[in-house]
C-alpha cells in the first residue's frame, strides 16, 4: 500500500526484517528448542505476523489517506470487479509458486536429511539476495501502471530499457558475492563441523546463484504486466518457470550421476524459459 504513497523503502525493510527474524526463530525453535518441523512453522507464522502487524501500524500512523471512514466507503461495480480479477490473478498465482515450492521440497526431502539441512539454509540465503530485485520490480511495477494509466507509453520504454540495466548490473554483483562467499554464508547458519550440509548448500548457491539475472529479470516482467493491467501473462510466465523447475527436478535428479544437483541446474532453466516468453509478448505488446 505504501508504494502507492511513493514509499517503497519501508515495505522492504520490514520484509528483510521479517526474513532475518525468521532465520533466527528457525535457528532457535529447531536446533536449541527441538521443536523440529513445528518449529520452523512457528518462526515463520512469528515472523509474518510481525512483519504485517508493523507495517500496518506504521501506514496509518504514515499516511493519513489510508485511516478511512465508513462515508468514504462506496460501492462500484466496475472497480469491484476489476479488483477481483486483478486480485484472483494474484492470488492463483502464488497458489501455483507454493505448490510448486511443495513439490520441489518433497523432491528435495526425498534425498535425505542431509540434502534437506542444506537446501534449507541455502533457499535462506537465497531469498535474502535476490530480495531486493524482487523489491525494484514491484517498484518498477507501480511505474509503469502510472505511466499507463497517463498513457504515456514513451516514459514506460525507456524505464524499461533502464530497469533491466540496473537490474541486470545489481544480479550480476549479488550472484558474485554469493558464489565467492557461498561457504562463508553457508557457516553463518551451519557449523564448520556440518561438512556435508555446507557443501550441499555450497553446490545450491553456486549453481543457482549464478542465474540470478534470469529471476531479477522475471520480477521486472512481473511487474511490467501487471502495471499494463495484464495479471494474467506474470501468471503464465509463473507456469512456465515452475512447471519446467518441477518437471527438470524430477527428471533430472533421477539419474544417479546427477542426484540433487538436478533440482538446482532446473531452477534458473525455469527462469530463463520464463523470461524469453515475458521478452517476446513484450515486444509484440509494445509494437
Amino acid at each position: 500500500m505504501l508504494r502507492a504513497f511513493g514509499n517503497s523503502i519501508t515495505p522492504l525493510i520490514f520484509l528483510a526484517i521479517a526474513s532475518v527474524l525468521n532465520i533466527i526463530l528457525d535457528i532457535v525453535f529447531v536446533m536449541f528448542l527441538n521443536y523440529g518441523v513445528k518449529g520452523a512453522g512457528y518462526a515463520t507464522v512469528i515472523s509474518q505476523i510481525f512483519s504485517g502487524a508493523g507495517l500496518a501500524i506504521y501506514s496509518l500512523l504514515r499516511e493519513k489517506n489510508l485511516r478511512l471512514k465508513f462515508s468514504d466507503i462506496k460501492f462500484n461495480k466496475k472497480d469491484f470487479f476489476e479488483v477481483v480479477r486483478m486480485s484472483s490473478s494474484a492470488s492463483i498465482q502464488q497458489s501455483v509458486m507454493n505448490f510448486g515450492i511443495l513439490m520441489i521440497q518433497g523432491l528435495v526431502n526425498s534425498f535425505g536429511t542431509t540434502v534437506m539441512a542444506g537446501f534449507t539454509v541455502a533457499v535462506k540465503i537465497d531469498a535474502l539476495a535476490y530480495m531486493p530485485a524482487q523489491e525494484f520490480g514491484n517498484a518498477f511495477s507501480l511505474f509503469v501502471s502510472q505511466n499507463h494509466g497517463a498513457k504515456k507509453s514513451d516514459r514506460i520504454k525507456e524505464c524499461i530499457k533502464k530497469s533491466f540495466i540496473i537490474s541486470a548490473i545489481f544480479c550480476i554483483l549479488v550472484s558474485l558475492v554469493v558464489i565467492i562467499f557461498s561457504e562463508q554464508l553457508m557457516q553463518f547458519f551451519v557449523s564448520k563441523d556440518e561438512t556435508d550440509i555446507i557443501i550441499t548448500g555450497v553446490k545450491y548457491l553456486v549453481t543457482e546463484g549464478s542465474f540470478y539475472v534470469g529471476i531479477g529479470l522475471l520480477f521486472l516482467f512481473y511487474g511490467y504486466y501487471r502495471g499494463i493491467n495484464k495479471p494474467e501473462i506474470s501468471l503464465i510466465l509463473t507456469v512456465i518457470s515452475l512447471g519446467t523447475r518441477v518437471v527438470l527436478a524430477y527428471i533430472i535428479s533421477g539419474f544417479d550421476m546427477i542426484g540433487a544437483s538436478g533440482i538446482w541446474i532446473s531452477i534458473p532453466v525455469g527462469w530463463i524459459l520464463a523470461d524469453i516468453a515475458g521478452f517476446i509478448y513484450m515486444k509484440r505488446n509494445i509494437k
